[in-house]
């Protein structure tokens, strides 16, 4: 006689209108996260202008808020296995929205650049415990029709936030950018609270992997603090390069602490009791290489947004509104793709086909933006943007569904936290490394035309002392204000060095693109985690006998575990009779 999982844990009914119930307050708290992020990005090159900061402060801007949520997302992602979530879900709603607000006063980009990384802190939680807590509701198969609507509520907020952000700026300045998403934020805080009931958890002694933390925080930081300062000059004196470059002290000191402390990271989290990220994960083949498609993932999706508003506004002359409009043909292949891929894999059950064309499209837009100039007809231009967008919108939440469906329910935080927190290393090392590029490109055009800036400059006639002093002060330039003779020539150059920065997320999406296609194909389940979790305590709690010795396990004389369950291996099970 034998019980299966399925005999012992009966499938709870969950109507749709429940489940939209509670996924109410996750997708408004999504919403707020992505809208404060997104509604600065077209006002970031005004920001940094005002502020008296170069391209370097412009891209630490961004990176700082992407290097504290690449480090906190394995973080929450742990406490989300070990604590209650829907109390870390809203921790995280108010860390960020508050760190948000406190940029808005920023006097310098020193400080703007800390309230980025302390909103960052706060964007890792909203970013892994959604995964996670959708995840407690709704089985892999139906979850696509649900991470459709994320994606479009992410499309929307991208879509809305520049748009609304570039308003803003020029009708009442930058800083209420910082302000816009409080009343949302307090919204988010009530319905989560209403609405979203998540079953309770078995109390566990935890125990936090402190010094995983700092080695993981030290190793990601001194390698973005490298690529983002080795090859590029320090502003206001372009020949100085002695000092940094990519193969001077700095570099040796940098690089080989963050090897050193990756290295120690590897051998804490193989000792650690609670690993912050366990590295058996990557025993799992679907895990391994979702792991590297997304960093590709990450690359294209935050590249895109912090360049492309550079582009409509440095190399186009738009101003932060005609930026936010100008960057919707990609947020539309994104809201397009995300919605209609996810109906059909809960539809037909089938996601790898989906899978590989998203990551044809991130090579094909990712090659195509690398061809631009400023000036490229703005169709051809929208295509590409178009097909980098539907390219994210087909891998991003996918990759997550697809390790959530075969990883072990005791592990889903962590594992999905792990692709997140990839996607948003990816993303950061893009940006850094993008930015390094950019600003490196920017310096040699600069000094290959210094003649042609000199004589529009003496062009100006009373205006070209202010003008000089304008571009030798070092700071972010603000081309749609220039004359018409240096503003096309200063379109040219960050038309020719953005261009030239979309280059390297080429081999990254080439490498996405195999990973993907080395994928398991395995189905999707019915289960939801709570579901399975369930399933695998009854597994392990399974009698399974021999025919003839029915009749002693009728008297309770015998038990016997089978050691065909996974769980009950797992756990050290006994697979004897005694």
């Amino acid at each position: 006689m034998s019980t299966t999982s399925s005999d012992t844990v009966e499938k709870p009914s969950m109507s749709p209108r429940r489940v939209l119930e509670a996924l109410s307050g996750l997708l408004l708290g999504m919403f707020v996260s992505m809208l404060a992020s997104t509604v600065v990005s077209t006002s970031l090159p005004v920001i940094i202008h005002d502020l008296d900061g170069n391209q370097t402060a412009f891209t630490w801007v961004v990176t700082a808020t992407l290097l504290t949520t690449a480090i906190s997302t394995p973080i929450w992602g742990k406490l989300a296995d070990l604590t209650n979530r829907k109390v870390l879900f809203q921790l995280a709603i108010v860390i960020f929205v508050l760190a948000t607000a406190a940029a808005g006063f920023s006097t310098n980009p020193e400080m703007l650049i800390a309230f980025r990384a302390v909103q960052g802190i706060g964007a890792g939680g909203l970013a892994a415990l959604s995964q996670v807590l959708m995840a407690d509701i709704i089985s892999p198969r139906e979850r696509g029709r649900y991470m459709g609507l994320f994606g479009a509520v992410m499309a929307v907020a991208t879509i809305g936030g520049p748009l609304l952000g570039g308003v803003i700026t020029d009708a009442w300045g930058w800083r209420w950018n910082f302000f816009v998403a409080l009343p949302f934020a307090v919204l988010a805080l009530i319905l989560v609270q209403a609405t979203l009931h998540v079953p309770a958890r078995p109390k566990k002694k935890t125990s936090i992997d402190y010094v995983g933390i700092v080695l993981l925080s030290a190793a990601v930081s001194l390698l973005l603090i490298w690529v983002t300062n080795a090859g590029t000059a320090t502003a206001g004196d372009w020949s100085d390069l002695a000092n940094n470059d990519w193969w001077s002290l700095n570099t040796v000191l940098m690089l080989g602490g963050a090897i050193l402390a990756a290295v120690l990271f590897v051998i804490v989290e193989l000792r650690s009791r609670e690993p912050l990220i366990p590295l058996t994960l990557f025993r799992n083949r679907t895990f391994t290489l979702s792991v590297i498609a997304s960093i590709a993932t990450g690359i294209a999706m935050f590249g895109a947004s912090v360049f492309l508003s550079q582009y409509m506004q440095l190399a186009r002359g738009a101003t932060p509104t005609e930026a936010g409009l100008m960057t919707i043909p990609m947020i539309g292949g994104l809201l397009l793709s995300s919605i209609g891929v996810g109906a059909l894999v809960t539809k037909y059950g089938r996601w790898k086909p989906y899978l590989i064309v998203g990551s044809i499209l991130l090579v094909a837009g990712s090659y195509l933006l690398s061809t631009i100039q400023y000036d490229t007809d703005f169709f051809l231009v929208s295509v590409y943007m178009f097909l980098l967008g539907a390219g994210v919108g087909m891998t991003m939440q996918n990759l997550v569904l697809v390790v959530q469906n075969t990883t072990r329910p005791e592990e889903i935080g962590v594992a999905s936290s792990g692709v997140t927190f990839f996607r948003s290393l990816g993303g950061t090392i893009g940006v850094s490394v993008m930015g390094a590029a950019l600003s490196a490109k920017v310096i040699d055009l600069v000094a290959e035309r210094t003649d042609d800036i000199t004589a529009a400059i003496m062009s100006l006639g009373d205006k070209a002392q202010y003008w000089g002093e304008q571009l030798q002060s070092g700071s972010l330039p603000k081309v749609s204000e220039m004359p018409e003779p240096l503003r096309v020539v200063f379109e040219d150059i960050y038309g020719s060095g953005i261009s030239h920065s979309f280059l390297i997320a080429v081999p990254f999406a080439v490498i996405s693109l195999l990973a993907i296609v080395f994928l398991p194909n395995k189905p999707l389940t019915t289960m939801t985690t709570t579901e399975r979790l369930q399933a695998s305590e009854a597994d392990f709690a399974t009698v399974s006998v021999p025919e003839g010795m029915s009749s002693l396990t009728a008297t309770g004389s015998v038990r016997v575990v089978t050691d065909a369950t996974p769980s009950a291996a797992g756990r050290g099970g006994d697979t004897s009779a005694r």
